[in-house]
């Protein structure tokens, strides 16, 4: 089995089913193949339907979008918990994971993700970015007190590492990276996500690329 992914400085979406094959040890090899390049025009076409990272590919078969390749993932290693077991907790869990896949699109545009950018809060994508950050906020909020908090199993949404943890993920990188005004509870959340082995190895080689994508940098801020 092999997962096809995007550079890892910046490809977000590369991440989300990356973290649950690391964090829940799924036995998978990987290519990256630099977006933006003539290599990425002439390979990803025979790999990805949509022509897009990341791709999952076991044999014939061949996955692509993130949350596609999450409940692939889950449904081939159903030992493995990558949803909650609770059946609410699996339930909101997904709802919460389909939300991040469909919404949040100011800012994902005005703060794409960026591993080795760390600069002052600037107004980053006016009040439709701000909209999305204090959904994002409340969103995690809600599901740690119903869910994450009373379980006492760990410092994430549901406690314990989930699918819904990983679709997040990089949502904490452009809170971070971007100096977002965070409260504490949102703080911890994100510190606990950049915290995992598995995201500190995903940034250590995202961070020794030489790969660099203009549209996701910030002027002078490298």
């Amino acid at each position: 089995m092999q997962l096809v992914l995007g550079n890892k400085r910046y490809s977000s979406w590369s991440l989300r089913p990356w973290l649950v094959v690391r964090c829940f040890e799924i036995p998978c090899d990987e290519t990256v193949i630099p977006l933006g390049t003539p290599e990425f025009a002439t390979r990803i076409g025979e790999l990805s339907g949509s022509r897009r990272v990341p791709v999952l590919i076991d044999g014939d078969v061949h996955v692509w979008e993130s949350l596609a390749i999450i409940e692939t993932l889950a449904e081939w290693f159903p030992d493995r918990a990558i949803w909650p077991v609770e059946r609410a907790a699996r339930a909101h869990a997904r709802t919460i994971a389909s939300e991040m896949h469909a919404g949040f699109a100011a800012l994902r545009s005005a703060c794409p993700m960026n591993l080795e950018l760390e600069v002052p809060f600037q107004d980053w994508g006016g009040e439709a970015a701000a909209k999305d950050v204090r959904r994002i906020v409340a969103l995690w909020a809600d599901a740690r007190a119903r869910f994450g908090i009373p379980s006492g199993a760990g410092p994430f949404l549901f406690g314990a590492f989930t699918a819904a943890d990983a679709m997040y993920a990089p949502v904490t990188t452009r809170l971070t990276s971007y100096g977002w005004p965070i409260d504490a509870e949102t703080r911890a959340y994100c510190d606990a996500i950049q915290a995992l082995p598995a995201f500190r190895e995903w940034k250590a080689a995202g961070r020794a690329e030489r790969w660099v994508m203009a549209g996701n940098e910030v002027a002078g801020k490298r």
